[in-house]
């Protein structure tokens, strides 16, 4: 029998089978019960007064050979952000405003306005549960597209006096890295924002762009929806010293972008650069397609930037505006013109806000706290100061009634349509001998016009006014609702709004008590000429259901001050009328002119005479042609 040798090589691959098993158990093995009643989370507390930061870490990533294998394959040089990563927010405060900084991605995930409420009592936030999106997208050396919003930052806080400061960094290592650095101070809404990377021009591929993405969706804050979302609700930018807005539905390419403000009716998120941004593309996206469902963002407004490096380095310092937009506060930030986005109104409308309403309105907001009262001593005052005008036109009408039996007398001196020139030269004539112009009476008119949209801006975009309550209505800012209405009507609304009812009564008995005065500075109605008045009687009617239509929805502050100034002006003209035009003087005045030398007539009056005398020849010629034919 031949006997058996002993394999050397089967005893080799025993002993490795064997440790190959040995080593799968122990690798294996249940995991061991923490504790977390002993620790769960680590935190930095940082808390002073009213400004507090702090940071919650929780462990994401084991650090263990395989894992550090599959991140260095997947992110390169950013590897170690990953393995050492962990989850964690980061609070920066003071007494104004709260900002929450999560370590993914290093950017603001909460952004609270601490001392306003939404219009149903709650929190005011201007980004939270992920409705907003803060990103740089690059190109490594090693050929890799990375972005920011999916890499871990390690915070730091620290104190530069009474700022705090959180300093986010994304690293390739200690002395390498991509920085977010915020600094905020004790009682100001303005954040100081740092992007800067160090070490990393051998990391970043300065061949492929650098983009800055910037996203929210605008969550709604305001009681009626539609005048938040509609007209007050704009994504603004400040262009070669050009602020302008974009409307929802568009997108738009910019150079030399200063500062970026997504609008939401009384609150701003804005961004602002240093270093302006160009070729950046804004767009701004309706959210709300049905005002009864969808009620809880109102727009979406995203920014596109590319980043420049400066020597293989990114170096911008920036500012974040988490805040009202209150045009008091905003033009204190001089040199920005961030007050552009309290939308005042351009040109002369802008103007007449800045210039007067807001320094009276801030004049009485120094003296009285009640705002429905501020309201009404605002309205005595601008009625005071266009009471001139009032009294301008109301003599004008005067005038033309003392001369209207004359024209009346014109009229049936030159009838027909062949005599209109004749009658038209004769009718100035007269006009121009009794001192007389139709324009006296129109000027004012035009004058009260700009004052009329000023107001139609500045009473909806007061902050101030903002849930401020006076008589039934709870908030100045939006409509006064004193009954629901179990239905909805076009062009209304589901509610009754008590205040338009009161302004749309007293403009009906204004133009009603107007209408005598209108009519008697209109010439008598010349043949071939519409009635005018006749579509002043439609008018009285039309006007007042307009405005009660069109205010039920409007800020209430509004309808007051509408209101209020009717009745004022009612009492102004009853007083000229009764007390200050006397027509027996008048009519004595425009005799007296009369018998004065006719003054040289100025060039343009020459032109229009003779413009007049030749279409009158000509009128003249063609009827006799008629004859002869």
């Amino acid at each position: 029998m031949e006997q058996k040798k002993f394999d050397i090589n089967s005893f080799i691959g025993m002993i490795l089978l064997g440790g190959i098993l040995l080593y799968w158990v122990n690798t294996n093995k249940p995991d061991e019960t923490i504790d977390t009643s002993t620790n769960t989370e680590q935190t930095v507390d940082t808390t002073s007064n009213t400004s507090n930061t702090f940071t919650e870490n929780t462990p994401v990533f084991e650090n263990d050979s395989l894992k550090q294998i599959a991140y260095t394959t997947k992110l390169g040089a950013f590897a170690q952000s990953a393995i050492n990563g962990s989850n964690g927010t980061s609070v920066l405060e003071n007494k104004l405003v709260k900002l929450l900084i999560s370590n993914k991605g290093g950017q603001i995930i909460e952004a609270e306005i601490k001392n306003y409420k939404t219009y149903d009592s709650l929190p005011l936030y201007m980004i939270k549960d992920k409705n907003a999106s803060f990103n740089i997208n690059f190109g490594t050396t090693d050929n890799r597209i990375l972005n920011t919003k999916d890499l871990f930052f390690t915070p730091t806080i620290s104190k530069n006096g009474e700022n705090t400061i959180v300093s986010m960094k994304l690293k390739v290592s200690n002395t390498q890295f991509l920085e977010y650095r915020y600094e905020i101070k004790p009682n100001n809404y303005m954040v100081n924002f740092t992007i800067r990377s160090q070490g990393l021009s051998d990391v970043i591929n300065s061949s492929n762009p650098i983009n800055l993405d910037w996203s929210l969706d605008g969550y709604r804050h305001e009681k009626s929806l539609k005048t938040e979302n509609t007209m007050y609700s704009h994504l603004y930018y400040k262009t070669e010293d050009d602020v302008d807005y974009l409307n929802a539905g568009n997108t738009e390419i910019l150079n030399d972008v200063d500062w970026i403000a997504y609008k939401q009716h009384f609150f701003t998120s804005n961004l602002l650069s240093d270093t302006p941004f160009n070729n950046a593309t804004v767009t701004s996206t309706e959210l709300v397609k049905n005002e009864e469902l969808d009620t809880v963002f109102t727009k979406r407004y995203e920014l596109k930037t590319p980043l420049e490096l400066t020597n293989g380095e990114l170096d911008y310092k920036m500012k974040w505006f988490y805040g009202p937009s209150d045009y008091n506060l905003l033009k204190t930030f001089k040199g920005t013109d961030l007050d552009h986005t309290a939308d005042l109104g351009w040109g002369i409308f802008g103007f007449l806000n800045r210039t007067v309403f807001y320094p009276v309105f801030n004049f009485l907001k120094g003296f009285l706290s009640n705002y429905g009262l501020i309201i009404i001593l605002m309205t005595i005052v601008v009625r005071i100061i266009m009471s001139p005008l009032v009294y301008k036109s109301y003599l004008s009408s005067a005038k033309m009634k003392v001369i209207r039996p004359e024209l009346t007398a014109l009229n049936e001196k030159y009838p027909g349509k062949e005599n209109a020139m004749k009658r038209q030269q004769e009718t100035m004539a007269i006009q121009r001998k009794a001192g007389v112009s139709m324009m006296s009476g129109c000027i004012p008119a035009l004058l009260q016009m700009p004052v009329f949209f000023a107001l139609f801006k500045f009473f909806p975009t007061n902050l101030a006014l903002r849930q401020e309550s006076f008589l039934w209505a709870k908030d100045l800012s939006s409509y006064d609702m004193v009954f629901q209405l179990p239905f909805k009507i076009p062009f209304y609304g589901d509610h009754v709004s008590l205040f338009p009812i009161l302004a749309s009564v007293a403009i009906f008995f204004y133009m009603k008590m107007n209408q005598s005065q209108q009519a008697n500075m209109q010439a008598p109605t010349q043949e071939g000429m519409p009635d005018m008045g006749k579509m002043m009687k439609y008018m009285i009617y039309f006007s007042p259901i307009m405005m009660l239509f069109f205010f039920n929805n409007y800020a209430s502050s509004l309808s007051l001050y509408y209101f209020v100034s009717n009745l004022l002006t009612i009492a102004i003209m009853l007083v000229i009328k009764n007390y200050v035009i006397d027509e027996d003087k008048i009519h004595a005045q425009i005799e007296e002119n009369k018998k004065k030398p006719e003054k040289a007539k100025s060039k343009f009056r020459q032109k229009i005479d003779s413009a007049m005398k030749q279409a009158q020849e000509q009128q003249a010629q063609q009827k006799k042609g008629k004859k002869s034919k």
